[in-house]
């Protein structure tokens, strides 16, 4: 691949692998695998990762309770969020009525399907989900890679180490070392980024083609349209609350945003993401936990997906739901749309409990949209991304963890023009914790300290 940027690569990659997926259709489906252990490769980096920023950005922030404070305005902030996707989803629908016409027959349609796409599994209840958060074991939480668990995990040790202080003082550096060396390696594996999205992209054109956007054309249409109106109310939120624009921070993270479009993960990018947005004057902390929470929390383009998603199975089937049944379908996806990510499926099985609750949407009628779910990723990957980047700057600005003059510096430059992407051989040796920093206790650290910018 041409040594140039990592997003004049990865565009190149993702328009090579369309037209491959469009030409050659077996070759293409035949190399998602590449993009599929590309993304294992990443998410071995997030758990340690998640870890090592949040302990060091606790014991540099030196107050447990306003790590605490951060935690709850973003839970605050990820339901207003979150709540006003799923109402925006259910007005398109409405207005613009995706699935009326098609007069699907359920009787014609496979009820195992979806039970094949989820793997016969089920979403967590509510306590279910509060015990999966909880760690077994130190060890096992890393093993399963499962990022609530860490966080946890991560909390109490920061915790231990305000406590301790300078009885520990070995610790602190030790933690920031891991960071810096998880850093350089995902630094190695975002040099195969560009075959990751090749692959990916040829083998969905590969494997579904074209013709499914011609048959779910205004499904499609509404769900992206939704999408962008959605990211258009966040930029006007972001600029109102911090003064940053969107659009510079998304011309600042464009390489990001296409990787995680190509790939259709916005995991593949977590760790640069999180790399920037502490460059862009977001203190550790804040990006330590509302980031990695919001991938579980605040799934906004998954909420247009899953309310357009509920009227339109609605509307194919011939029923009319009252505005009483849509209350419901809102109330249940504010529940069933948490915790999602992760589970095989889970879109389906939100829809499903959705169309169970309302007892008038046959369970095989969510079958429906089994063709066009892969489509959505690309809407859901970016909303969802976008989204949590959002909240990170608002929660980090709402309690005094965003270095605001370091955001508009990082993120423009005199001229008006969005800072250029980084080469890529300067990514693979990113040091994000300075020695200074890494050494200093926590009595000593300053209160916002921004790791690498």
């Amino acid at each position: 691949m041409l040594r140039t940027s990592l997003f004049t690569q990865v565009a190149v990659a993702l328009l090579l692998g369309v037209l491959v997926g469009k030409v050659w259709p077996e070759a293409g489906a035949a190399v998602q695998w590449v993009s599929d252990g590309f993304i294992r490769l990443i998410k071995t980096m997030i758990a340690p990762l998640v870890f090592c920023v949040v302990v060091t950005g606790i014991a540099k922030a030196g107050d447990l309770r306003a790590f605490g404070r951060i935690g709850v305005k973003a839970l605050v902030w990820f339901e207003v969020a979150s709540t006003l996707a799923l109402v925006l989803g259910l007005v398109a629908a409405n207005l613009v009525s995706p699935g009326a016409g098609m007069n699907v027959d359920p009787a014609t349609l496979d009820p195992d399907a979806v039970d094949a796409k989820t793997g016969g599994g089920e979403l967590a209840s509510t306590s279910d989900f509060v015990l999966e958060s909880l760690p077994t074991s130190f060890v096992g939480a890393f093993a399963e890679n499962s990022i609530l668990q860490v966080l946890v995990l991560a909390c109490l040790t920061g915790a231990a180490l305000l406590h301790l202080g300078p009885k520990v003082p070995a610790i602190l550096p030790a933690v920031a070392q891991v960071e810096t060396v998880v850093f350089t390696l995902v630094g190695y594996i975002m040099r195969l980024a560009p075959l990751a999205v090749f692959a990916a992209s040829a083998g969905l054109i590969g494997q579904y083609g074209l013709t499914v956007i011609t048959t779910y054309g205004k499904l499609i249409a509404v769900c992206y349209l939704v999408g962008l109106l959605f990211l258009g109310l966040l930029a006007v939120a972001l600029r109102l609350l911090t003064g940053i624009s969107l659009w510079h921070f998304v011309r600042y993270t464009r390489a990001e945003l296409l990787l995680a479009l190509g790939t259709a993960s916005s995991e593949s990018v977590m760790p640069r993401m999180m790399d920037k947005l502490r460059k862009a004057g977001c203190r550790d902390d804040a990006v330590g936990l509302v980031l990695p929470t919001g991938y579980s929390f605040n799934l906004d383009g998954a909420s247009i997906y899953l309310s357009v998603g509920t009227l339109f199975i609605a509307q194919a089937v011939g029923v009319d739901l009252s505005l009483g049944q849509q209350v419901t379908v809102v109330l249940v996806l504010m529940l069933t749309s948490k915790g999602m990510a992760g589970v095989p499926g889970s879109a389906f099985l939100a829809l499903s409990a959705t169309a169970s609750s309302l007892g008038v949407i046959p369970a095989g009628a969510v079958a429906l949209l089994l063709g066009a779910d892969r489509i959505m990723d690309s809407m859901r990957v970016v909303v969802n991304l976008l989204g949590n980047c959002v909240a990170v700057f608002v929660v980090s600005r709402w309690d005094g963890a965003l270095d605001l003059p370091l955001a508009r510096r990082v993120l423009t430059v005199p001229s008006g023009e969005s800072v250029t992407d980084e080469d890529e051989d300067e990514s693979a040796t990113v040091t994000p914790v300075t020695d200074e920093s890494a050494g200093s206790t926590p009595d000593q650290a300053p209160a916002n300290t921004t790791a690498g910018g």
